[in-house]
């Protein structure tokens, strides 16, 4: 993975299309859960061309957008052939629904904990005009039946210190920075690999990633990160928090990245040192 394009490792496929692996034993398979007696026939169909059905009513609490889910869940394409199945692997799947395909993102904000839903996902939705071969044909309508089983609240950064700076200091290359958090652990170099949690947000306080939305802290090496990363997590510890403000020559240059990052913008990140490699 090229990371001085892609800062971040990102999250592939539907929470991608379950990878099968000789080395994994897979557990035995299991049924969906019963519906209701009462569950419609007909789909509801959203503005956003999104069609379901409540196949099991719940009072539950719903997820948002920023939550991790648990669930069980099979998709099948209007041939009725199966493309995945977590039935069919015996154990169910935890995502965030922030980096999932868009048919899902909304899909699953319709239905209480402990209740069943069926989606029908037109290809905008889903995997696009493209499809994802060799599972998915272009412009594919999906189809699944999803179980949510449990909702997990994202995490969220850890405590500032009191005495923390409100200033930032300016180092000669550009970058803006100001550690949130002292400590007095190990510190990277530009050759370690580190584990970290971020957010980053533009100059207009957009947030365009978050390991915090995803629920996963990312591991990479700081050689091959955009330049203010690189320099950045070279001045906070293990265990600290720094706040780094990136010109756009330390950044992402003076194209951007579209369409999440904008050209010659500046970015913005909150970042906590979980370990150094």
């Amino acid at each position: 993975m090229n990371y001085r394009n892609i800062l971040f490792a990102c999250w592939l496929g539907l929470f991608a299309i379950a990878q099968e692996s000789p080395l994994i034993m897979a557990a035995e398979t299991v049924e969906p859960g019963p519906t209701d007696k009462d569950a419609p026939k007909e789909f509801t169909t959203e503005k956003s061309g999104l069609k379901y059905r409540i196949l099991r009513k719940s009072d539950g609490e719903k997820a948002t957008a920023k939550d991790k889910v648990k669930v069980h869940y099979k998709g099948w394409l209007d041939s009725g052939k199966t493309f995945d199945s977590s039935y069919d692997r015996g154990e169910p799947i935890e995502f965030p629904l922030s980096a999932v395909i868009k048919g899902w993102t909304e899909g699953m904000q319709l239905v209480g904990k402990g209740g069943m839903i069926e989606l029908e996902i037109p290809f905008e939705l889903g995997y696009g005009a493209n499809g994802r071969p060799p599972k998915i044909p272009p412009k594919a309508t999906l189809h699944f039946i999803v179980e949510l089983l449990d909702i997990v609240q994202p995490p969220k950064p850890g405590p500032v210190d009191k005495d923390a700076p409100e200033e930032f200091i300016k180092t000669k290359s550009g970058l803006k920075y100001r550690v949130r958090r002292k400590t007095d652990g190990q510190k990277a170099t530009a050759k370690s690999r580190v584990r970290v949690h971020y957010k980053g947000w533009l100059d207009n306080g957009k947030q365009f990633d978050s390991s915090y939305d995803r629920g996963e802290p990312i591991e990479f090496p700081l050689s091959g990160v955009i330049k203010g990363w690189t320099e950045g997590m070279q001045l906070v510890g293990k265990g600290g928090m720094i706040e780094l403000e990136i010109p756009y020559d330390l950044g992402y240059g003076a194209d951007g990245m579209p369409p999440d990052i904008p050209p010659k913008a500046t970015l913005h990140f909150l970042v906590e040192l979980l370990e150094v490699k």
